[in-house]
Parts: structure tokens; C-alpha cells; sequence
């Protein structure tokens, strides 16, 4: 179950929080959980939640494993939510970072273009995001789109290029394109050729698993 949907159902769920409930999880003892030294908050889309898959197999519990291995103590927080806009994630984003993340990624943009949304808009409600995670000087992550030129090339070039307009001024760490590698390929999406498969998670973490480590490094230097 998402993160974001345990939240929301609050009350309703913490029966099932208690000690000794059935759950689908295995209980780990504690000797054996790992000690984090930071929180990512991986926030967007159904992109970021793994629609159609188990939480499992969404990138951001894929990155936290990289991570770990990697000697990377970072517990990876999957802030996904479906069907989201650039104008949604705006509105939750102060609530969002009560959370703490010490790092957040910002994948976002491609139900605004689905609909075609203005692009001014589209760009400035995620300005106002990155201005608020600034302000706090948490390192920001920010992953790019593309979409198809169904709408017009103008409107594709125009929409493509919030995102290394924003990382440019700003000073963000830039991922040219979230679903590099994946995009396209019937094999690593599934059936309604937008949401990857898990196979498809596994690339576009190793694809922005450096990028995170920048990131890392970024705050090391604080």
C-alpha cells in the first residue's frame, strides 16, 4: 500500500498498525533494520507511485535498495500519486516536506501536457515548488519530460524545455529525461504504453541512481 495512501486513510488504518495485526509484510526485527542517515522524498505521478505494480517494484523502493547496497544509508519515501498535476503537487507541497525529506525528486508534468495545460502555468507551479524546497536548502532532484507531438512541436519543444529552464536557473541537478531507455519500448511498458513494467522501473533506477548520489554529495557539502 502507497505511502501517501496510508496517510490519507489515517484513522481507518491504524488498527492495522498495531502490533500483531495481520499484515502482508514480513515482520523484520529490529536488529536487522538498517539504520538510515537521511529521507528522499520521491514525489510526482503515477510515474513515481508504479501504477499497475507492487510498491516493490516502483522506482523509488528499487533506488533505496541501489542505494543501501551501495553503502548509501537513505530511506527512499514513495510520494506518488496518480492521475497528479504540476497544480496538485503545489498544493500539497508544504505539507509534503513536514516529512523532512533532506532530499526531494520531482517527477511531475505529463498529466499537465496530457491535458495541455498551459506551459507558462505548467512551469510555474513547479517554480513555486522548487522555491519552497530552496528556501530550505534541500537539494533538489529534477527529472525531465517529454511527450509525443500530437499536440504540435511548438507546444512539445515548449513543454520540454521547463525542465532544463528551471534546473538551469535554479542550479538543480538535471535528469534529461525520466523514462530514458524505457519510453517507447513495448516490452518495458505495459499495455496502455505510458507506465513502465517493473522491468522498466529497474532501468530508470539505475538511470537516476547517480543523479541521487550527486544529490547526496551536494549535501554533504552543507
Amino acid at each position: 500500500m502507497r505511502f501517501f495512501r496510508m496517510l490519507l486513510a489515517g484513522m481507518a488504518l491504524c488498527i492495522w498498525l498495531l502490533p500483531g495485526c495481520d499484515r502482508k509484510e514480513p515482520i523484520v526485527p529490529e536488529s536487522e533494520k538498517p539504520v538510515f542517515a537521511g529521507t528522499i522524498l520521491a514525489i510526482g505521478d503515477s510515474l513515481t507511485e508504479g501504477y499497475g505494480l507492487e510498491e516493490a517494484d516502483a522506482y523509488p523502493a528499487l533506488l533505496q535498495q541501489r542505494l543501501l547496497a551501495e553503502g548509501y544509508r537513505y530511506k527512499v519515501i514513495n510520494a506518488g500519486i496518480g492521475g497528479e498535476t504540476t497544480s496538485g503537487l503545489r498544493s500539497r507541497i508544504d505539507w509534503a516536506i513536514t516529512l523532512s525529506p533532506d532530499i526531494v525528486i520531482i517527477e511531475t508534468g505529463a498529466n499537465d501536457a496530457l491535458r495541455a495545460i498551459d506551459t507558462a502555468l505548467i512551469k510555474g507551479n513547479m517554480e513555486a515548488v522548487i522555491l519552497i524546497l530552496k528556501e530550505r536548502n534541500i537539494p533538489v532532484v529534477l527529472a525531465g519530460m517529454r511527450i509525443y507531438k500530437n499536440l504540435g512541436a511548438d507546444y512539445a519543444s515548449a513543454f520540454e524545455n521547463i525542465y532544463p529552464d528551471l534546473a538551469g536557473v535554479h542550479g538543480l541537478i538535471f535528469m534529461p529525461f525520466f523514462l530514458k531507455d524505457v519510453a517507447g519500448n513495448p516490452g518495458l511498458n505495459q499495455q496502455d504504453g505510458m507506465h513502465p513494467t517493473a522491468e522498466g522501473y529497474r532501468i530508470i533506477s539505475n538511470n537516476i541512481y547517480p543523479y541521487v548520489v550527486e544529490a547526496i554529495n551536494r549535501l554533504k557539502k552543507k
